[in-house]
């Protein structure tokens, strides 16, 4: 019907027709999209240290042959995803240091005597709010002390837990959109912490009006998948624990995990702005898949499970066939749910979740191997690779 409806349209323009760019016909493109928490942040390295936590850290890992880092290049080229969104890989602003050094010092070796390299040409990052220095009191302690736990994302340092996309296909850069500071308070019907002992809000009002809603950041990056256009959702909310309770982190994760169940409708996006003034979300009918560690789960966990189930119930999202592992299967037998763990303590936290629209999907998983594979040696613990696995997705781009 579209190959039709392009041909009228040259034929006769009289018609007014106007086609997008994601209306475009194109070729049926089979696409491998992958999510991984990779713990390549500084903390992992040298422990939880304010005088030895820098993004010098990361930087001094990738030169040293780093085993971790290249058990991490392995199971991507094992899995071998077209495209890559990257959590906790801390911010890098000069991409010889980082990411380029990544992509050229471990995924273009072959890890392993039966792999083969694989390369990604194209990539984006941007900075984070997570460590970035608030001149407040965020945890309510009664001291603003410009520690890591008053940053407006949690982190010792400007950068930390950092995001990154990797792909084979040409990135869009003119048109990514960021929103790092889009304030928490703009959100209508935001979650605003409250104290339950006495009834008024955890954050007074010159704190709220400066809060911003991304712990990391969210990004829309649109990438060219041979004539069609696909956006890649990412972000990183704030894990929903290590508060107290007035539940100021369950809080934020959640309108986290919901800002992208209003971005993907047309309906109930007209409030979000990016970081360049523009208004609203994605139009009706456009490719998406929403990547990252969402930190909550639908099922199990500690999260208020509002947002993230109306995301996998959204119908504008394809969950019908959730990822799952034997590995998992088997990391906690007596769990009735572990097949579809992304986290070595026992959760759905990680997700690559297809739009309905445009995209098929072909097959997923999590790369999970068990205890009596060779490959188990790659996730035996954190120190061998995250406390995260890859989630992947292969999708027809139709």
């Amino acid at each position: 019907m579209k190959k039709l409806f392009a041909s009228v349209c040259l034929i006769l323009p009289m018609l007014g027709c106007n086609m997008t760019q994601d209306e475009q016909p194109a070729m049926p493109t089979k696409l491998k999209v992958a999510s991984f928490n990779v713990s390549m942040d500084a903390t992992n390295y040298v422990g939880r240290n304010p005088a030895l936590t820098t993004n010098q850290v990361l930087i001094n890992q990738l030169k040293n042959n780093n085993q971790q880092i290249r058990n991490i290049a392995e199971i991507i080229q094992r899995t071998r995803p077209d495209i890559i969104l990257l959590n906790e890989f801390d911010y890098i602003k000069n991409p010889k240091d980082g990411v380029e050094r990544f992509v050229s010092g471990y995924l273009n070796v072959a890890q392993h005597e039966k792999l083969e390299a694989i390369d990604y040409p194209y990539y984006y990052y941007a900075p984070v709010n997570t460590g970035k220095p608030s001149p407040f009191d965020l945890t309510g302690d009664g001291q603003a002390t410009g520690s890591q736990s008053d940053a407006w994302g949690f982190g010792y340092f400007e950068g930390q837990y950092g995001m990154m996309i990797l792909s084979r296909y040409p990135i869009d850069t003119k048109n990514v959109r960021t929103f790092q500071h889009f304030k928490w308070k703009d959100m209508p019907n935001a979650l605003r912490p409250i104290v339950p002992s006495n009834g008024e809000y955890f954050y007074n009002d010159e704190v709220w009006s400066q809060y911003p809603l991304s712990s990391k950041s969210h990004w829309d990056v649109p990438v060219e998948v041979n004539g069609s256009k696909v956006h890649l959702l990412a972000s990183h909310p704030t894990p929903p624990v290590f508060d107290g309770p007035e539940d100021r982190n369950g809080s934020k994760n959640h309108d986290e995990v919901r800002f992208w169940l209003d971005y993907i409708n047309p309906l109930t996006s007209n409030y979000i702005y990016d970081d360049n003034g523009k208004l609203g979300g994605l139009q009706s009918n456009t490719r998406f898949v929403i990547l990252g560690d969402q930190n909550s789960s639908a099922t199990e966990g500690n999260s208020r499970k509002e947002a993230i189930t109306g995301l996998l119930t959204s119908p504008l999202v394809n969950d019908d066939r959730v990822p799952q592992s034997n590995g998992a299967d088997k990391h906690k037998p007596n769990n009735s749910l572990s097949k579809y763990h992304t986290a070595y303590w026992g959760m759905r936290a990680d997700y690559v979740l297809p739009s309905s629209y445009g995209l098929e999907v072909l097959d997923n998983g999590v790369f999970w191997p068990s205890k009596d594979q060779d490959t188990f040696r790659l996730i035996k613990d954190r120190g061998a690779s995250s406390d995260h696995r890859l989630v992947w997705s292969e999708l027809l781009v139709k």
